[in-house]
């Protein structure tokens, strides 16, 4: 009886650490592209180190849309094209880039 549980419990943990792996595998390091639209920010209260959250529309290479908020210490120049560096954990990074440098189904929906 005890190795039957003992079997199953295994069995359980296994699984589940192969199903988060896997969720953390598919939620990695993907890029998004956005455009900056200041109405949908918002200001953070003071004692944050962060001064705005950003709440935006963005698209991976393939045109899927997923709305991400990220947060920054100023105030982003409106329609200012970004590249989203996205980890399970949200948004890890982003930087400043020209309209022709997002992937084509990424300027269509952005334009």
């Amino acid at each position: 009886m005890k190795k039957a549980l003992t079997a199953c419990l295994a069995a359980i943990l296994i699984i589940g650490g192969v199903v988060g792996g896997l969720y953390h595998m598919e939620n990695y390091d993907k890029i998004y592209y956005t455009k900056i639209d200041n109405e949908q920010k918002s200001e953070l209260p003071a004692n944050r180190d962060m001064e705005y959250e950003y709440r935006l529309d963005s698209y991976d290479e393939k045109g899927k849309k997923r709305t991400l908020k990220f947060e920054t210490s100023r105030e982003l120049r409106e329609d200012a094209y970004l590249m989203l560096e996205v980890k399970s954990t949200g948004v890890h990074k982003w930087e400043e880039v020209q309209f022709d440098e997002l992937p084509a189904a990424a300027q269509e929906k952005l334009k």
